[in-house]
């Protein structure tokens, strides 16, 4: 077999289409993987939008990949044909500018993300740097590992690096695609979790990701809620809203902190005596390295945490495509190839 199929975007806010395309040679460096699930992610409309500068098209999009590595291009090291692999955001880094040389590859000025800057995973094979490329614990599917890649590993990866210990009280707000992931990571981190979402309806899917506590943000204050635990160490900001992120600064604890993982469009409106009073501080979080996915996927198929997923397969990755943008999702969409 000499082609493959992929789901390509042609131009800006063109229409996903599924094409014949020769199969792809790793280049120096490069890893082939043959692709067994790939998430749909938001981040996905830099691609099928076009707002994202300098795609060059016809692009296949897809970060949240997961398989097996099927060819090996010159100097690969560490890695092997038939390894289980998946890759996340971060696609691949200069290894020059001044965050790399401090190992800091996500925020690399030339960073690279696979769907964007080279084709992704909505297709049956694709080719990424193996600097780029994670592990794959046996204990998860591909279908289980590819969410992990990136909401997955932007929660774990957040929530570690907080500064927050067990014990202390962390709030997760939304229970979307990122926080149903975040709450069940801040659980089992040892956290005293508190999920925030819309509605009482959310209370019982709260309490079985393992949050302690559930706020109803539309019959409740959350800053006064979470007053009455005591004050949160830690605001784990999920949902892509500026306004509801704002309402929960009140509820922040001495040294308590507003981490954003959530991309809200708007701007965000702070007063500035609440973070002099308490010395409150607002700061955001990116995903992470591979080797940092590598640890999210190791928690995660240790202590069970694990994306709840709604499986299409590739040759329906439009329908899958709006299905993620329609909002109505539970929570992740992952395409499979395992039906080709």
């Amino acid at each position: 077999m000499t082609t493959m199929r992929a789901v390509q975007v042609s131009r800006p806010n063109g229409p996903l289409e599924l094409v014949e395309r020769e199969i792809p040679k790793p280049g120096p460096g490069a890893v082939r993987i043959r692709v067994e699930a790939c998430g749909i992610c938001h981040s996905d409309a830099f691609t099928k939008e076009g707002t994202w500068p300098g795609i060059d098209y016809p692009r296949v999009p897809g970060h949240e990949v997961a398989g097996v590595i099927d060819a090996l291009g010159e100097r690969v090291m560490g890695f092997k044909v038939g390894q289980r692999a998946a890759v996340g955001w971060h696609g691949g880094h200069c290894g020059r500018c001044d965050p790399c040389r401090r190992g800091d590859f996500v925020h690399c000025v030339e960073a690279r993300v696979p769907g964007i800057s080279y084709d992704g995973g909505y297709a049956d094979y694709m080719i990424a740097p193996a600097g780029a490329v994670a592990r794959v614990p046996d204990a998860l599917s591909a279908v289980e590992t590819g969410p992990l890649m990136c909401a997955g590993l932007t929660t774990f990866n957040a929530l570690r690096n907080s500064g927050a210990r067990p014990g202390e009280l962390v709030a997760v707000l939304g229970i979307g695609g990122l926080g149903h992931l975040g709450v069940q990571y801040a659980a089992r981190m040892g956290f005293r979790t508190v999920a925030i979402a819309r509605g009482a309806d959310k209370a019982a899917l709260a309490r079985e990701l393992g949050a302690a506590h559930y706020i109803d943000s539309q019959t409740q204050d959350p800053a006064a809620e979470l007053r009455n635990l005591g004050g949160a160490r830690l605001v784990l900001a999920t949902a892509p809203s500026a306004k509801a992120m704002a309402a929960t600064l009140g509820g922040l604890g001495l040294d308590g902190k507003l981490l954003v993982v959530g991309a809200a469009a708007e701007a965000l409106e702070v007063p500035p005596l609440l973070l002099i009073g308490g010395r409150r501080s607002i700061a955001g979080s990116l995903a992470g390295r591979s080797i940092d996915a590598e640890d999210a996927l190791a928690f995660s198929s240790l202590t069970g945490v694990r994306s709840m997923n709604e499986i299409y397969p590739l040759d329906q990755a439009a329908q899958g495509y709006d299905r993620m943008t329609s909002g109505r999702a539970r929570f992740r969409v992952v395409l499979t190839t395992a039906s080709h």
